[in-house]
């Protein structure tokens, strides 16, 4: 796969949604627990400060994407927070990665110094991994921060990464 980085357009709300709702429906990675369809995911992603869509060169095809926005406003409006998706039957093949690096460039272009997790699940080894080769802080844990899909409570691990 020859994968590339993109900004988000409009025909592409179809395949984002549906990636994004992989893990939403999952229930173990982001907070959301509502589905986007076409017009809320449309939305949704024109309302970040960027959304990244991680596609095939070679097909075309969507495999990837993620969301930039700020943390918090005002005197803590420099500190982003960010998430990812990728599709789920390719996982493991470093499309990630190339989100999250892409997603650091983007930050510091926009202006952002604090790139902030507040929320990785404890049992996302996979995120933990690569935010840990990254160069990302650990922050500490929230005991019983996420809720999981089946309603056991699992820690969140909070990251920053200055830009």
């Amino acid at each position: 796969m020859n994968i590339e980085i993109r900004a988000y357009e409009n025909h592409d709300v179809r395949d984002a949604a549906d990636i994004w709702n992989e893990v939403v429906e999952d229930g173990v990675a982001f907070p959301q627990m509502d589905l986007l369809d076409e017009i809320s995911g449309d939305a949704f992603f024109r309302e970040q400060s960027f959304t990244g869509v991680a596609y095939d060169a070679d097909t075309g095809l969507i495999v990837g994407l993620y969301i930039l926005h700020p943390n918090n406003v005002g005197r803590c409006g420099h500190i982003c927070n960010a998430s990812y998706a990728v599709k789920k039957e390719i996982r493991g093949q470093h499309i990630g990665e190339k989100l999250v690096l892409h997603c650091l460039g983007k930050a510091k272009e926009l202006g952002f110094r604090v790139l902030q997790f507040n929320a990785v699940v404890k049992s996302n080894k996979p995120a933990l991994y690569l935010y840990e080769k990254l160069g990302f802080v650990r922050l500490g844990t929230i005991p019983g921060g996420f809720l999981m899909k089946d309603g056991t409570y699992e820690d969140i691990i909070p990251h920053y990464y200055v830009l």
